[in-house]
This record gives structure tokens, C-alpha cells and sequence, in this order.
């Protein structure tokens, strides 16, 4: 499993299932089946309004706001009503906070059970069998092919969600970002970061630089 760039742009879809994607919806839409107003609507709503900007935004939150952090590891659900995150499966959410001695990752064992309210459309490798089974028996192994090594003395936690209950992790904020605003660190903020396959991004990663 070769997880070093998890990012869904180098798993483009091959063309045949293009095309055969393409004709199926001309198909239902000769048929009347379908309404292109509506599928736009959808696209849009998880391409602009869902998705992990909006879980990257609620974890800068937490990070500045200790108030804000523990009333979202309380009751996540509560928290993320406070900000207006979108919960279109009615699943009840938990917060994970990595710290010095503990890193949480999350899987789905059974299927693909995802936050996609906070996070967006789950990549294709969380869905993978490999990932489903390898993160629950030898979940140092597979963090590191992700590229994310964690200290032999910190405890790996594995939380498998449900179509009840999804979790999102809040990862460590990197140090050196003392003074930085929310939507600044939000920028270090990635998907993978939020499942636990690697930590929040390095503040050099952010737009400007690593000035506040």
C-alpha cells in the first residue's frame, strides 16, 4: 500500500468509466429520471459547501478556543451546531484530540461510514479493503506509509465508526503558530489530518509563509 500522496488527484477515474458514467446519465435524463438542475445543485453543495474546509475551520476553532474545544470533545454534536457544520446523515459525531501521548486514526471496518458533513467525500483508499483491515492490526505500519511515523511511546488508538456514529480527529497544533488567526491555521488543516493518517501540516505550509 503506497500512501505517500493520499491526495484523490492521482485517482483519476479511467476513461471507459467516463464515458460509461456519461451515457448513463443521458440515459436518465431521456428517461426524465433525473433533473440537471438539481444534480448541479448537489455538485455544488459538496464541492463549495461541504466538505474539509469546514472540519479544518471547526479543528482552528479548537485549537484557539479552549472553551470551544472542550464543549466539542463534550458533545461534538453541539459544537458543530455552533459553527453551522451540516450533518446530511443524521449520524452522531465525536471528536478525537490527539496529544503528546496518545494519536487517534479512524477507519470503517464494515463498509465506508464517513463524516461527510465535516470532511467531504471520502478518498478512495479509506474505502479500500487494505485500509479497512491493515489500520485495525497493524496501525504503526500503515501510518508510516502514509509517511507518518508516531514515537513508540505514544499509544495508537483506532476508532472504527458506524452508520450511527462518525468520528473526526482534532490533530496537535503545530508549533510556531503562536498569534496565528483561525483562518490562517485552518490552512495547515488537511483531510488526512482529521482521519489521523498524519499530523497537521508544517506552519511553512500555510499561503504566506510562516509569519502570523
Amino acid at each position: 500500500m503506497d500512501h505517500h500522496d493520499s491526495d484523490d488527484d492521482h485517482h483519476a477515474p479511467p476513461e471507459d468509466i467516463v464515458v460509461r458514467v456519461k451515457a448513463l446519465e443521458n440515459l436518465l435524463l431521456e428517461k426524465g429520471l433525473i433533473d440537471l438542475e438539481a444534480m448541479d445543485a448537489l455538485i455544488d453543495q459538496y464541492e463549495h459547501k461541504i466538505g474539509p474546509h469546514i472540519g479544518a475551520r471547526i479543528v482552528a476553532r479548537a485549537w484557539v478556543d479552549s472553551s470551544f474545544k472542550q464543549r466539542l470533545l463534550a458533545d461534538a454534536d453541539a459544537a458543530l451546531g455552533e459553527l453551522g457544520a451540516p450533518k446530511n446523515q443524521g449520524e452522531h459525531m465525536v471528536a478525537l484530540e490527539n496529544t503528546s501521548s496518545v494519536h487517534n486514526v479512524v477507519v470503517c471496518t464494515l463498509c465506508s461510514c464517513y463524516p461527510w458533513g465535516v470532511l467531504g467525500l471520502p478518498p478512495v483508499w479509506y474505502k479500500s479493503v487494505p485500509y479497512r483491515s491493515r489500520i485495525v492490526k497493524d496501525p504503526r505500519d500503515v501510518l508510516r506509509e502514509f509517511g507518518f511515523v508516531a514515537d513508540a511511546n505514544k499509544e495508537v488508538r483506532v476508532w472504527d465508526s458506524t452508520a450511527e456514529l462518525r468520528y473526526m480527529v482534532i490533530p496537535m497544533r503545530p508549533a510556531g503558530t503562536d498569534g496565528w488567526t483561525e483562518e490562517k491555521l485552518a490552512q495547515l488543516v488537511s483531510r488526512d489530518s482529521m482521519i489521523g493518517v498524519s499530523e497537521a501540516l508544517p506552519p511553512s505550509r500555510a499561503a504566506d509563509g510562516a509569519a502570523p
